[in-house]
């Protein structure tokens, strides 16, 4: 199966028979995961489902391209550079986490920890293993299955001066506690009149995983980012897993820090010494000067494949990881588009009213006279994951569409 959408031009605006048709709409739903399409000298891209890009008179015929997955970029690749010979310990993303959250648990009493199953189970994926043996069943409470109660909770003891780290077993299950989270936690600090912090960390797996169906493949950044009050992150690497966590625990505000289910067993080398990053920050990827790709989470390992092939191609894209999804880090960001004067933002969140939507407002808002072409957005299809696991690949973006996304920012 291919799904095929003609570009004509690079100003061309892709809709289909769902969508809004606006001037400046680049994409759209269509068959496939928001597959691109260009047009480079009469000639039609299509992204078949197997990775490949064809292209051909009007889509017929014509041969294929492989992505390319292991190529050397001219540029050092910062993923792929070896960590062999750096000084400090590898750990996996959920050891990291665990690290960092027990830093900081030896650094300050007040720290605790609620949840499903934290306790001498050691949480869902063991970001928790460990540490209810060590610091008692008071400091890493086992909860009911009620993910209202214990949130509620959790910002209650935060009210009294604690700094609670409240784990949803899943992130679709904090729907539940949206209550909480949004009349409570985003606002008492204000509707106190100050009286009142909220120094707690909500975090917990989601994302698209690997066949785990529709109710545990959420991605819910979009529904909490229109909560005032309310600081978002997310992590990517074990460097900024723990970085984030331990920055998010030493917040005076609350704070929900996204994981991905996939990438918990990602490796890297960290260092020895204690650090902590900046709640606010983006992180440079790979420097470049043809165009700003913008992403976070899962999707930084699909754009950094992306890359190799890009760079083979002749282009030169430039990848930042947002990491911080509320507040956007526009200093970054904007010096980053007024150097290349093209955007590409990859997301895994739902394309009607997700992160990249607030993204390409904010960077239309600030720094439109930048732009030498509108803005595109590759994001996840509006459909509830499916379990098979090859129609759960196409409602997400794909290495493929980014490689054509880019070829058709920069004709």
């Amino acid at each position: 199966m291919a799904a095929i959408i003609q570009g004509i031009g690079a100003a061309t605006a892709l809709t289909s028979a769902n969508s809004l048709d606006t001037k400046k709409s680049f994409f759209s739903n269509s068959r496939r995961s928001l597959s691109v399409g260009a047009e480079r000298k009469g000639r039609t891209f299509v992204v078949r489902s197997d990775g490949r890009l064809s292209y051909g008179l009007n889509g017929r015929g014509g041969r294929a391209e492989q992505l390319i997955t292991n190529a050397v970029a001219a540029k050092e690749d910062t993923a792929a550079a070896s960590t062999s010979s750096k000084p400090g310990h590898e750990l996996l993303l959920f050891e990291a986490l665990r690290e960092g959250l027990e830093e900081e648990m030896d650094r300050d009493p007040a720290v605790c920890v609620m949840g499903e199953d934290v306790g001498h189970y050691g949480g869902s994926y063991k970001v928790t293993k460990g540490l209810a043996p060590k610091y008692g069943d008071l400091r890493v409470l086992d909860t009911p299955i009620a993910e209202n109660s214990f949130t509620g909770m959790g910002i209650g003891a935060a009210m009294t001066g604690l700094r609670p780290v409240i784990e949803g077993m899943n992130m679709g299950f904090l729907l539940l506690a949206f209550n909480q989270i949004s009349n409570n936690c985003g606002m008492l600090h204000y509707t106190s009149g100050g009286q009142f912090k909220i120094p707690v960390v909500i975090r917990g797996p989601g994302g698209v995983g690997r066949q785990l169906g529709a109710e545990h493949s959420q991605r819910l950044e979009s529904y909490f980012q229109s909560i005032p009050g309310i600081q978002m992150v997310a992590c990517s690497t074990p460097y900024n897993a723990k970085g984030l966590m331990k920055a998010a625990i030493r917040s005076d505000n609350p704070v929900i820090l996204f994981e991905h289910v996939l990438l918990y067993n990602l490796k890297e080398r960290i260092p020895d010494e204690e650090y902590v990053l900046n709640l606010e920050e983006a992180e440079m990827v790979r420097p470049g000067e043809h165009v700003t790709i913008l992403t976070y989470s899962r999707m930084r390992y699909h754009v950094m494949q992306a890359a190799k092939t890009l760079v083979n191609k002749g282009y030169d894209p430039e990848v930042i990881d947002i990491r911080s999804l509320k507040p956007f880090d526009l200093h970054t960001i904007g010096n980053s588009v007024k150097k290349t004067h093209r955007v590409l933002i990859v997301e895994e969140c739902m394309r009607t009213g997700g992160i990249g939507a607030s993204l390409t407002a904010a960077i239309t808002e600030n720094f439109h006279d930048y732009l030498d072409s509108p803005i595109i957005c590759l994001s996840s299809q509006d459909v509830p994951t499916p379990y098979a696991g090859t129609l759960e690949n196409w409602t997400v973006v794909q290495p493929a569409q980014i490689v054509t996304a880019v070829e058709q920012l920069c004709q």
